[in-house]
C-alpha cells in the first residue's frame, strides 16, 4: 500500500508544472582579452561586434518577453560552436542557456550570415582578374590563373533519406563541398549541396560555375587536380610526364593549386565543426549546407580582416585522392596546355 501511495505521489509531482529556471547568462566579451576571444571564438572583440551589427536585425527578437536571448549572445554561442564543434550542452553551460537554445541560435545565426554577409564572389572585373592572376603567377610562374578549384568532405550525421549516397569514399557520411579560392586563400565560389559520394568532376560540371565557364568566354583559367577533366578553362596536371618540361609544369601546377587545399585546412583548423575532430554537423544535409556556407563566409571575413592564421595541422589539409579522370580533351585544348608546358622548358 505504501509503495502504491509513493507511486501516486510521484505521478502527481510529474503532472505539476515545473517552474521555469532562468540561468545567469555569461558575456565573455566583457572580461576576456582579444587573445582569449580569438582562442575561444576565433575573432577579436571588435570583429565580433561587426558580425553582430551585420546580422542583428535578422536574429534579434523584437521583445524581451521570456528572457529573449540578445543578439550578441546568439552570435557568441554560434561562434563557439563553429570554433570547437563541442556538444551543445557544453556550449549552453558556458553561456547560461539550454541545449535546445544553442541549437536554435546556431541555425538562426547561420541563416543570417548566409543571407546578410555577401563576401563569396567570383571575380568579374578586369582589375579583380588582373590582381588574382598576378598573385597566382608569383607563386610558381603559371600564367593567367584566376582560381584553384577542389572539393572537400564535411562530416554530417547519417540522414534519414537517401542515406547511402552520403557515404563518402572515406567511409563516413558527409557533404562534398566544392570551392574556388584566389591567391590569398579567399573563397570566391562555393557549392554546398552535393552528397559525399559525388565525384568532384561531376560536381563541377553540374554547378552554376561549370555552366558559366561553358557558356562564357572568360579571360583566364582555373587549376584543378587530376580528378577533373582537362578543359579550355580548367588546367589539370599532365598524366605520366615524359619530359623535363612536363615535370616542371606539374610541379608548378601542384605548387600553385595547393592554395585551395591550404584554404580548406586553414578553415577547418579555425572552425573545428567542419572537421571530424569536432565530431560532425548534427543537422540534415540541407541545414548542414547552411552552416558550412556561414562558416566559409566567416573564413573570408577573417582573411579580409587580416586576422592571424591558425596553426595549420597536416591532417586538416585535403590532399584529394579522387579517381583520376582520363587525360582526354579536344586537340585545341591539348595544344593550349602544351604551349603552357613549353614555358617551363
Amino acid at each position: 500500500m505504501a509503495a502504491f501511495i509513493a507511486v501516486q505521489d510521484d505521478i502527481q509531482q510529474r503532472k505539476e508544472r515545473r517552474p521555469r529556471i532562468f540561468r545567469d547568462r555569461i558575456n565573455p566579451i566583457d572580461y576576456m582579452t582579444d587573445i582569449e576571444l580569438i582562442e575561444r571564438y576565433r575573432i577579436p572583440r571588435n570583429k565580433i561586434l561587426e558580425v553582430v551589427d551585420m546580422i542583428k536585425t535578422s536574429i534579434e527578437t523584437p521583445t524581451f518577453r521570456s528572457h529573449a536571448i540578445p543578439a550578441l549572445l546568439q552570435v557568441l554561442v554560434s561562434l563557439r560552436n563553429y570554433a570547437k564543434g563541442t556538444f551543445y550542452s557544453e556550449v549552453g553551460d558556458l553561456h547560461g542557456i539550454s541545449r535546445a537554445s544553442v541549437s536554435r541560435c546556431v541555425m538562426r545565426v547561420s541563416h543570417a550570415i548566409v543571407r546578410d554577409i555577401d563576401n563569396i564572389k567570383f571575380p568579374t572585373t578586369k582589375a579583380e582578374l588582373s590582381k588574382i592572376k598576378k598573385g597566382f603567377y608569383n607563386i610558381a610562374k603559371v600564367p593567367n590563373v584566376i582560381g584553384a578549384v577542389d572539393g572537400t568532405l564535411i562530416p554530417i550525421i547519417a540522414p534519414k533519406e537517401n542515406e547511402p549516397v552520403y557515404v563518402c569514399r572515406k567511409g563516413y557520411h558527409s557533404l562534398n563541398i566544392q570551392a574556388v579560392v584566389d591567391h590569398e586563400m579567399r573563397f570566391t565560389n562555393l557549392v554546398a549541396k552535393f552528397p559525399g559520394s559525388v565525384h568532384d568532376s561531376f560536381m563541377f560540371c553540374n554547378s552554376e560555375l561549370g555552366y558559366f565557364f561553358e557558356e562564357t568566354q572568360v579571360d583566364g583559367w582555373l587549376l584543378g587536380d587530376s580528378g577533373y577533366a582537362l578543359k579550355g578553362y580548367l588546367l589539370t596536371p599532365k598524366l605520366n610526364p615524359s619530359s623535363p618540361a612536363e615535370e616542371k609544369y606539374n610541379k608548378a601546377h601542384a605548387k600553385t593549386r595547393t592554395i585551395v587545399e591550404q584554404a580548406f585546412g586553414v578553415c577547418k583548423s579555425r572552425y573545428r565543426c567542419l572537421h571530424k575532430t569536432g565530431g560532425c554537423l548534427p543537422f540534415t544535409p540541407e541545414r548542414s549546407a547552411i552552416v558550412v556556407t556561414a562558416v566559409f563566409k566567416l573564413h573570408n571575413k577573417c582573411i579580409d580582416d587580416k586576422l592571424p592564421l591558425p596553426d595549420l595541422i597536416d591532417e586538416f589539409i585535403d590532399n584529394g585522392d579522387n579517381h583520376i579522370v582520363r587525360d582526354i580533351a579536344p586537340a585545341n585544348v591539348q595544344t593550349l596546355r602544351e604551349r603552357i608546358i613549353q614555358r617551363f622548358a
